[in-house]
C-alpha cells in the first residue's frame, strides 16, 4: 500500500530539547528550520515542531485494553521488525514510557504491539505494529 506522506505541526516549549529528542532519540533527520520551528522526516512524513510555550501535552485519557491512553497523541504504524528495533532503542535510552512496549488485543482481530511515550514538551506519541498488517482496520 502506497500512502502520501502526512504533515503534522505540533507545539513544543523548547526547540533544542525537541531537536535532541526527534533527531537523537527517534532518529529523525532534520529538514528546514528557523528560530520558531523545525521540520523532521518522520519515516517519510513531515512533522514540524513549533515553538509554542504552554501549548503542548495531553488534556485527557481514554481507557483502551486496560491502559490510560493519552489524548491527543500521534505516531506511526511500523512493520513489526521496525517496532521491535525502536522499542529496543528507546529502552536503551532509558525512556520513561507512558505505556511500556506491550501487545494488546492478543489473539483477537487487530492484535498489535504498542508503546506510548512523551517528547520533552509533553506531547504523547504512540508507535504500533500489527501481528497481521492487513488487520489495521479490523473490527
Amino acid at each position: 500500500m502506497s500512502l502520501p506522506p502526512f504533515h503534522l505541526a505540533f507545539p513544543v516549549d523548547d526547540l533544542g530539547a525537541a531537536r535532541d529528542f526527534y533527531r537523537e532519540t527517534l532518529g529523525c533527520s532534520e529538514g528546514r528550520s528557523s528560530d520558531e520551528w523545525i521540520d523532521f522526516d518522520f519515516h517519510g512524513h513531515q512533522i514540524v515542531a513549533h515553538l509554542a510555550p504552554g501549548g503542548s501535552g495531553d488534556r485527557a485519557s481514554n481507557h483502551v485494553d486496560g491502559h490510560g491512553v493519552p489524548v491527543p497523541h500521534f505516531g506511526l504504524v511500523l512493520e513489526m521488525e521496525q517496532w521491535e528495533a525502536l522499542a529496543e532503542r528507546l529502552r536503551a535510552a532509558d525512556t520513561d514510557f507512558v505505556i511500556e512496549p506491550t501487545v494488546r488485543f492478543r489473539g483477537q482481530p487487530g492484535e498489535q504491539a504498542t508503546m506510548f511515550l512523551r517528547d520533552p514538551a509533553g506531547n504523547a506519541l504512540e508507535f504500533k505494529a500489527f501481528a497481521e498488517p492487513d488487520q489495521l482496520f479490523a473490527t
